[in-house]
C-alpha cells in the first residue's frame, strides 16, 4: 500500500519535528516536505501536491486560512487538515468555509490525529469533537451558499450566464479540470443535482443579478 504523502505547515520548528518524527514511524504515512509559514506552505503544496496538507492557522507572512484559500483556488482537489491550538469561532469557521477538510486541536491525542489524517486522505471530513459542536452551533440558520468560497461564487455567476466549462476556464484563467472540480463542489454545497438547479438557487437567493442571465 502506498503511503499517504503529507506536508507539515507550522511556524514552530519543534512542532514540525515532533510531528514528522511520529508520523514517519507509521507504515502508511510519510512526511515529504515542511513549511514554516503560510506563504511557503502554498508554494510547497503546489510543488509537491501531497495527499494531505497539515496546516497551522496563526503564522507569519500568511495565515493558515489565507493559505488554504490560495491553495484551493489554484488546486481545488487539495485536502487540508487544520491542526491548531485555537478553538474560537473566529478561527474555526473561516478556514472550514474556505474548504479545509478537517480541523483538529494540538491537544488531540496522537491516535486522533492519525485517524484524522487517514480520513482526510480518503476525502472524508475530520472534525475534532469540541470543534464539531461549535460548527453545529454556527451552522444553525446559515444558508447553504454560506459554504461557497469566493472562487465558487464567481464560477456560479458564470454558470448563471450560461457559460459552459470551457468558457468558464477561459474567463477564469484556470484549467478545465479545475472548473469541473469547482462545479462539483458547488453542486454538493448547494445540495442540488445539476447546473440548472444551481443557477435557479443562485437567482432565488440573490447571489447573481438577473441582468447576468443570458
Amino acid at each position: 500500500m502506498e503511503a499517504i504523502k503529507v506536508i507539515l505547515v507550522d511556524d514552530h520548528e519543534m512542532v514540525r519535528l515532533g510531528l514528522k518524527s511520529y508520523l514517519n514511524l507509521q507504515m502508511d504515512i510519510k512526511v515529504i516536505a515542511e513549511a514554516g509559514n503560510g506563504r511557503e506552505g502554498v508554494e510547497k503544496a503546489l510543488e509537491y501536491r501531497p495527499d494531505v496538507l497539515i496546516m497551522d492557522l496563526v503564522m507569519p507572512e500568511m495565515s493558515g486560512t489565507e493559505a488554504t484559500l490560495e491553495i484551493l483556488d489554484k488546486w481545488p482537489e487539495a485536502k487540508i487538515l487544520v491542526l491548531t491550538s485555537y478553538l474560537d469561532n473566529a478561527k474555526i469557521y473561516p478556514v472550514l468555509e474556505a474548504g479545509a477538510k478537517g480541523y483538529m486541536l494540538k491537544t488531540s491525542s496522537a491516535d486522533e490525529i492519525l485517524h484524522a489524517i487517514r480520513k482526510v486522505a480518503r476525502g472524508e471530513l475530520a472534525i475534532e469533537t469540541e470543534v464539531d459542536k461549535k460548527v453545529q452551533e454556527l451552522n444553525i440558520n446559515r444558508p447553504l451558499h454560506s459554504q461557497l468560497t469566493a472562487r465558487e461564487r464567481d464560477i456560479l455567476a458564470l454558470l448563471a450566464k450560461g457559460y459552459d466549462n470551457q468558457r468558464i476556464a477561459e474567463e477564469s484563467f484556470i484549467s478545465l479540470k479545475t472548473v469541473k472540480t469547482h462545479v462539483s463542489n458547488i453542486l454538493s454545497k448547494l445540495n442540488v443535482s445539476d447546473r440548472t438547479q444551481a443557477v435557479v438557487y443562485a437567482f432565488q437567493h440573490g447571489l447573481v443579478e438577473s441582468s447576468e442571465k443570458q
